[in-house]
């Protein structure tokens, strides 16, 4: 199997977790890599690979993909010096802090010939996987609502800078925020109107930390919401249609395992608590079900594989810049909206 070369902008936590396990498991890539700028940690897991001291360095060096997972105001800075120097790229999310950012390295990879794909690996998620099944089975009618819940208890502050520092790429808008709507848009599609509330809830802090968005489409309504003060969570995928409903917890255990230094595998990988399972109540031909629904198998492999096909075999990434920018365009409208307390039209 042809190898990728692969490097890293960090090895953070996102670098660390989520990137270099995979990298490492698949067979079709060859981590070649990060870029390290104080603490040198990436040689005490992958002793053999390269600690680079500048970005420059990596641009220089036989790389085929860069992974850029440094703090959200970089992504557009970075990703362009990573296609102008030849590179496919895999971007992190928020994909970049605007809809313009976002458009022009869609173009500029386009015009390259490049790979460009955003890293929105919740759709991989064993919780979104079984909302998704159940919304293409069509087993609740048609549509009427949607929520979706990111929520967690944390009143503290991160003791990482730039997330709690005022910056382009900060807060929960941005952080939780593309994950939520990169599944209501790959559940749904764009919609046609955003009205939101986003707004600062923890003492002291300078970033948004709550945010209430609504998606408006012709026929129903996705509600998105996350925030730092819920102590006691209620179900996080509900989903309501004219023969029924469906609630799921969110139970996804991939990110709990890989920060405990699991190593992903393709077998019993992503599979969730059997207590975890979600509840159907609806009505199947003529007969009322009420029954809890095995969740499906999450892994985040599978993002890595369609990487892999993307550049190797031509095919579209699994997450597109295209998806990006949409994402982007409900984020700035999002924006818009709560400073304005009034709906955006994005058919406009």
């Amino acid at each position: 199997m042809q190898k990728i070369k692969t490097a890293l902008l960090s090895y953070g936590m996102s670098g660390k977790v989520f990137h270099a396990p995979f990298l490492n498991f698949h067979p079709g890539f060859e981590l070649l890599g990060s870029w390290e700028r104080s603490k040198k940690l990436i040689h005490q897991d992958f002793p053999s690979v390269k600690s680079y001291a500048t970005m420059e360095e990596i641009l220089e060096d036989d790389v085929d993909l860069v992974v850029v997972n440094t703090p959200v105001e970089t992504h557009y800075e970075y990703a362009k010096k990573v296609l102008l120097a030849g590179k496919h790229a895999l971007v992190e999310k928020a994909f970049t802090t605007t809809v313009t950012q976002a458009q022009e390295l869609a173009a500029l990879a386009k015009e390259k010939g490049l790979k460009l794909a955003v890293f929105q690996n919740r759709r991989w998620d064993s919780d979104f996987k079984t909302v998704q099944k159940i919304i293409s089975d069509n087993v609740l009618g048609e549509i009427v609502e949607a929520e979706f819940h990111f929520d967690r208890y944390n009143p503290i502050l991160s003791p990482k800078q730039h997330k709690e520092t005022a910056n382009s790429g900060a807060g929960i808008l941005k952080d939780l925020g593309p994950h939520l709507i990169d599944q209501a848009l790959c559940l749904f599609g764009l919609p046609q109107f955003v009205f939101a509330d986003i707004r600062i809830t923890r003492e002291h802090s300078l970033v948004d930390d709550y945010l209430d968005v609504l998606l408006y489409y012709s026929n129903f309504r996705v509600r998105l919401k996350a925030g730092f003060f819920v102590r006691e969570a209620i179900p996080s995928f509900v989903v309501h249609g004219k023969k029924g409903s469906f609630l799921k917890a969110r139970g996804d255990v991939q990110e709990d395992e890989l920060k405990l230094g699991m190593k992903p595998n393709l077998d019993t990988w992503g599979t969730e608590s059997s207590d975890k399972k979600g509840f159907l109540h609806t009505e199947i031909n003529g007969d009322i079900v009420k029954e809890y629904i095995p969740t499906l198998q999450g892994n985040y492999y599978d993002f890595f594989d369609g990487v892999y096909n993307a550049i190797l075999n031509d095919k579209p990434e699994p997450v597109t810049a295209q998806d990006g920018v949409h994402v982007m365009q409900i984020i700035e409208a999002a924006i818009q909206s709560s400073a304005q307390k009034k709906g955006v039209d994005l058919q406009n």
